[in-house]
């Protein structure tokens, strides 16, 4: 719904601070207005901050991660699987409000878990935005290239 698309490099501020790239701020003013549950799309004052599996940084519209706290607690709690998941997921999600100037706080423990301490690359990934230290997404890519005909084989 969202349509994040490119790739731009910013920089956290001193105090932690990550400028959300105007070009991805302006899908939040263009989205459907249709309400989804208790969010209207379209309006955002805060953004979910997930810290993902390969050391990168997720966030996430409010109305994006409506569907997927839907999916989430759907999930039984009396199921260990299910549980562990829910657990997994809330230990690593935050809430995170764009201040005046389009701006996010991003916490110590986020920074650290992505490794990052000044420069950011922020890749749109069509219903999020992906966070990366530029090196630790360098060699991924780096050490990832060779696989890419494979997985799109597999996929498309």
């Amino acid at each position: 719904m969202a349509g994040f698309i490119g790739k731009e490099r910013h920089a956290v501020d001193e105090k932690g601070r990550l400028m959300i790239p105007v070009r991805f701020r302006r899908k939040f003013e263009s989205a459907a207005s249709a309400d989804i549950g208790d969010v209207v799309p379209g309006h955002v004052d805060g953004l979910y901050i997930m810290k993902a599996p390969d050391r990168s940084l997720e966030l996430y519209e409010p109305f994006i991660w409506a569907g997927l706290r839907k999916s989430l607690s759907g999930l039984s709690d009396f199921n260990p699987e299910e549980r562990l998941l829910k657990t997994l997921m809330y230990e690593s999600l935050e809430t995170v409000e764009l201040d005046r100037h389009g701006r996010v706080a991003l916490s110590r423990e986020f920074l650290e878990h992505a490794g990052i301490s000044k420069d950011v690359v922020i890749i749109g990934a069509d219903t999020k935005m992906i966070i990366w230290d530029p090196e630790r997404l360098s060699s991924l890519l780096h050490e990832s290239a060779s696989r890419f005909t494979s997985l799109a084989g597999r996929y498309f």
